[in-house]
């Protein structure tokens, strides 16, 4: 507990430092973010809630923390909401369709041991609660991704109030050209650091590469990264293509 406190306080200073107001803002943020997740997993035990449902208006809450809280409220920060709200429910229906044919919900062969002396009769849905797993990891990705171009974009329409439409939305598609090759390595890198435990135990096991490739437990891991993926690739020109109409409607 100690090491905890130790940490989050150098956090803290850091993000004073380097950050100033809007630093500690954004520590306050990750405060109200972690409160939203504990009353999302209090609400989730309730079994007469839908927890797709409730992991969504948990997502609205913690984009309306990360974005309007830290960045104020302004036209960016609105369109970066729009943005995300957007490409969140174009990937709730892809989550669901997933989930369905690929069978990947509920636990894998490896962690029935474990699980073994535990009843798993707890009355939620395993595929509902799957969609809510890839929900909370990709709502972060694509928030980022929406205020990183949403941004830029708003400072070259007030260097450049003249730029036509068409060329502030190519603009904006190359600004998130660069975003997506980076973002979508940092998902991959956090799964591989996160699950390196994983790997061990396959090659502990003696796992062939297809049985890696077929178990359930690394599958799924997989169709999170690459439906939060998906949803950095899908923001990127819907922010350009949002900002691109709002900014110039406004510039006129």
């Amino acid at each position: 507990m100690n090491v905890l406190v130790a940490l989050a306080i150098l956090l803290l200073i850091f993000m004073l430092l380097i950050g100033g107001k809007k630093g500690g803002k954004s520590f306050i943020s990750l405060l109200l973010n972690f409160a939203v997740f504990i009353l999302l997993l209090f609400f989730t035990m309730d079994p007469n809630i839908n927890p797709v449902f409730v992991t969504f208006i948990a997502s609205i809450a913690m984009v309306m923390i990360n974005l309007f809280f830290v960045n104020e409220v302004n036209l960016k920060t609105k369109i970066a909401f729009g943005s995300t709200m957007i490409t969140l429910c174009l990937l709730v229906f892809l989550m669901k369709w997933i989930v369905h044919i690929s069978l990947v919900q509920g636990f894998a062969a490896e962690e029935i041991v474990e699980l073994a002396p535990f009843s798993l009769k707890i009355g939620i849905d395993f595929t509902q609660l799957f969609v809510m797993i890839v929900m909370i990891s990709t709502v972060g990705a694509i928030t980022d991704v929406a205020i990183a171009i949403s941004s830029p974009m708003k400072e070259i329409v007030e260097h450049h109030p003249n730029i036509e439409r068409k060329e502030l939305f190519q603009s904006g598609i190359r600004i998130g050209r660069d975003i997506l090759g980076t973002d979508t390595n940092t998902l991959v890198f956090a799964f591989i650091g996160s699950y390196l435990a994983l790997f061990l135990l396959f090659k502990d096991l003696s796992y062939s590469i297809g049985e890696m490739l077929n178990s359930k437990i690394f599958i799924g891991e997989v169709i999170t990264i690459l439906c939060a993926s998906i949803g950095i690739a899908v923001i990127i020109p819907i922010t350009a293509l949002i900002n691109a109409y709002f900014l110039t409607k406004k510039a006129s």
